[in-house]
């Protein structure tokens, strides 16, 4: 198949430090492209692929200081998808609703992965008015806010096999991985830490917009002496992080729509004591790859019990289910479903040249009409 991926400019693909939505991006176009699919990427200028790079700015948007509207450069991005559409098989946004008013006109095989919460109110007038947008979900617990969404399946993350490797668990610390937000919850992983007398290093990004909650919030907590902040982490620097700790506590105080680090940890072969809210309960398997908990007392408590868990037993669950090839070959069945549907509308034919762009663009190298499914 020739196919499209179009991820968000605000990270590179993959993100040089933190970025869920455009990690995930990454390791699905590899794995298209081991599996023998041409893929073409529309993202910033300083990703790293193996596919075809259409480049929407040549740095990511969030260590851009220049970019002061970052609407304008994803307009223009859908601009450069909109005029090579007709060059692909199907397209694959990762770019939330932005898109929407372009693929309900071209009427083009295209989904869109969901990254992000939906619980928002705002949201359901806008997948009420574009109710044939194919969207894929990233846990059951995400979909659940928008029914009347058109739903074309869930397709768990996955992450390269051989990304992370066991660790021995031996660092005589916990692990806080993610970003400083109240829904993350740090301040109760802080306390449960406190409470049961153990080692917490906390390794997460701050976003600008959360700056004022961690000085309000969370910075004076990092004064005490079993807390340990290190601050924003690259891909490399997880796996001894999370490798050498004993357990990774996720208190999420929020519907959590995945939660990338629950598999990173399990990746490592380290145990997640979790609060039991949104995907949690779907991700880890309670006294396999962790622990679920519903409060602060009860996850101290639980202590014991996660750091006993067999780590061979929590990288197994990580090889079962959340591997970068079951993903990868979730999407691809989802693909050819929709191909298959399209095909059989007027018009649908991927052969019989679907997509009308709105004006034609530079031909995407290797690309041509007759290339089979």
């Amino acid at each position: 198949m020739k196919i499209a991926q179009i991820a968000p400019l605000f990270e590179s693909v993959p993100p040089q430090l933190y970025g869920g939505t455009e990690r995930v991006v990454s390791y699905l176009t590899e794995e298209l492209i081991h599996k023998g699919h041409e893929v073409t990427l529309f993202a910033s200028g300083d990703s790293v692929t193996s596919a075809y790079l259409v480049a929407g700015i040549d740095k990511a948007l969030r260590l851009n200081e220049a970019c002061q509207d970052p609407l304008a450069h994803h307009i223009i991005q859908m601009k450069e998808v909109l005029e090579r559409a007709a060059s692909f098989d199907i397209l694959h946004f990762h770019t939330d609703y932005l898109h929407f008013p372009m693929t309900e006109l071209l009427q083009a095989p295209c989904i869109t992965t969901l990254h992000g919460r939906l619980d928002i109110p705002d949201l359901q007038a806008v997948y009420k008015k574009f109710p044939s947008e194919n969207v894929v979900s990233i846990s059951k617990s995400q979909k659940k806010p928008l029914p009347e969404a058109h739903w074309a399946g869930t397709v768990y993350h996955g992450l390269p096999e051989n990304l992370h490797r066991p660790g021995s668990g031996t660092g005589g610390y916990w692990a806080f991985l993610g970003r400083i937000s109240p829904e993350k919850g740090i301040d109760q992983a802080i306390e449960i830490a406190t409470m049961a007398g153990i080692r917490l290093k906390i390794a997460a990004k701050i976003d600008k917009a959360d700056a004022g909650y961690f000085q309000k919030h969370v910075r004076h907590l990092l004064d005490h002496p079993l807390i340990d902040f290190i601050g924003e982490i690259n891909e490399q620097q997880k796996t001894r992080f999370l490798g050498d700790a004993i357990g990774m506590l996720f208190p999420i105080k929020w519907a959590e729509p995945f939660g990338m680090v629950m598999i990173e940890a399990m990746a490592c072969g380290t145990p997640v004591l979790a609060f039991a809210n949104g995907s949690v309960p779907e991700i880890i398997e309670e006294g396999r790859s962790g622990v679920l908990v519903r409060s602060v007392q009860e996850a101290v408590s639980a202590i014991p019990k996660t750091a006993g868990l067999s780590r061979a037993a929590v990288r197994n669950a990580f090889e079962e289910r959340f591997t970068a090839t079951r993903m990868t070959d979730d999407y691809i069945r989802i693909y050819r479903e929709i191909l298959r549907r399209s095909s059989g509308r007027p018009g649908g034919d991927r052969y019989n040249s679907p997509f009308t762009p709105l004006s034609s663009g530079a031909a995407v190298p290797g690309t041509d009409e007759n290339s089979s499914l």
